[in-house]
């Protein structure tokens, strides 16, 4: 087997030391600017890649990202790697106990939070296909896609913007996290039915794929979920303390993701299910999460962050009327419908059109989507753009939409639930 040369590992360094510093210093920026991290890291990616250094110094992106293509082949492991960490964190941020405890308000929140905008998301596509940028290919695939990718929302974000606000332990802070788990969980499941339908690599039939992809999600809930419950009092008693859960986790991990990418949907679908089995069990700790979250969030997410940037000129595909129109469906659809579920869960209009943008933040999410529908030539780079400006903004306005939405009314959320 060949291993990288003297020249390539040299060249692989510096990529990594580059891309995590630059991160860094842009992620601190945007946090002076009370933004989150991933829009300092997108920056950060925009600067290394084509659409400035490889505009205005060319000779330069060209020796450090374009010259080694193993050097280019070893970041790409990382950043598959970085991918499927990603949604592994963003499982363990489900908790199960939470969805049931909310019952049919959460529920209300998340199916039609998901319903109306796939529905809006996926109609004007399916009508419209050329100006989304469809040139061949399957349309209904295309629209099913674009349906996913607007109901789907960045738990995660959801998350840091409710501690921002002081809301994460309030009732309506309960049930947007609550709403956006399930909204989570089914959102993922779609969209892994849709890679079976484009029969990446996977040698069963499709409604092989579709039957154990279903049978997979409610082994790992039920069965899967009991037996990592039952089995990590063992590892945190008889294992080195956090070296073992921590181990063993990204070991379960990683086999969840082979077995899911073995499917042919992909290797993020079967390490985000481990992870919400794993983070919903009451035997791991808040600290041990904590560590996992530390590590991959300061690591490996910035390297998939900046690597967005690397792979496409921002500006010469940057379409704003299709930009706009991505916008427009994403908070349309996602604050109708999810403050629409609000206010039948009883929740005043300006309660509710809080929990609408509450549930509007899409983050990380919306650009692992993107990039894999890139990578399998189901969508155009001019969308791509489209879906990462779409995050971008959507992840810095929620907050200060809720804001804005609960400062109007004049009913206070309800005390936190201590």
């Amino acid at each position: 087997m060949n291993g990288l040369t003297h020249t390539e590992v040299i060249n692989l360094l510096i990529q990594l030391a580059t891309m995590l510093f630059l991160a860094r210093m842009f992620a601190e920026l945007a946090r002076k600017f009370k933004q989150p991290a991933v829009v300092g890291e997108l920056l950060a990616g925009i600067l290394l890649g084509p659409t400035i250094l490889g505009t205005f110094a060319p000779g330069i992106f060209e020796s450090l990202f374009m010259s080694n293509p193993s050097a280019n082949l070893a970041l790409d492991g990382f950043i598959q790697i970085a991918v499927i960490l990603l949604l592994f964190i963003a499982g363990l941020e489900v908790e199960l106990h939470l969805v049931w405890s909310q019952g049919k308000a959460a529920l209300s929140i998340s199916l039609l939070g998901l319903v109306v905008p796939f529905a809006l998301g996926f109609s004007f596509p399916y009508f419209f296909p050329d100006f989304f940028g469809l040139a061949e290919g399957n349309r209904l695939l295309f629209s099913l896609f674009m349906g996913t990718a607007m109901s789907i929302t960045a738990l995660p974000v959801v998350v840091r913007i409710l501690m921002d606000l002081d809301l994460f332990k309030t009732k309506m802070g309960m049930l947007i996290v609550a709403s956006a788990m399930v909204n989570d969980i089914i959102g993922w499941l779609i969209f892994s039915v849709i890679l079976s339908f484009m029969g990446k690599s996977g040698s069963l039939s499709l409604l092989q794929t579709v039957g154990i992809t279903l049978l997979f999600t409610f082994f790992m809930l039920t069965i899967g979920k009991a037996l990592i419950n039952k089995g990590l009092p063992w590892v945190n008693r008889k294992l080195a303390w956090p070296g073992g859960v921590l181990s063993l986790s990204m070991a379960a991990c990683f086999i969840s993701a082979a077995f899911t990418e073995w499917l042919g949907i992909h290797a993020i679908f079967g390490a985000f299910l481990l992870g919400v089995a794993l983070g919903d069990s009451e035997h791991m700790s808040e600290r041990a999460k904590e560590i996992v979250h530390q590590f991959i969030n300061n690591i490996f997410a910035p390297l998939f962050f900046v690597s967005i940037g690397l792979k496409i000129n921002f500006v010469a595909n940057f379409d704003l009327f299709l930009t706009l129109a991505v916008l427009a469906i994403s908070f349309v659809g996602k604050i109708l419908g999810s403050g629409f579920g609000a206010y039948q869960g009883g929740f005043t209009v300006k309660e509710s059109m809080a929990v609408g943008f509450g549930m509007n933040a899409r983050g990380a999410m919306e650009i692992i989507l993107g990039l894999i529908a890139l990578e399998n030539e189901l969508i155009d780079e001019k969308l791509f753009v489209a879906l990462v400006v779409m995050a971008i903004v959507t992840s810095m306005t929620s907050g200060p939409l809720m804001k804005w939405s609960l400062k109007t009314t004049k009913s206070l959320p309800d005390p936190q639930i201590k």
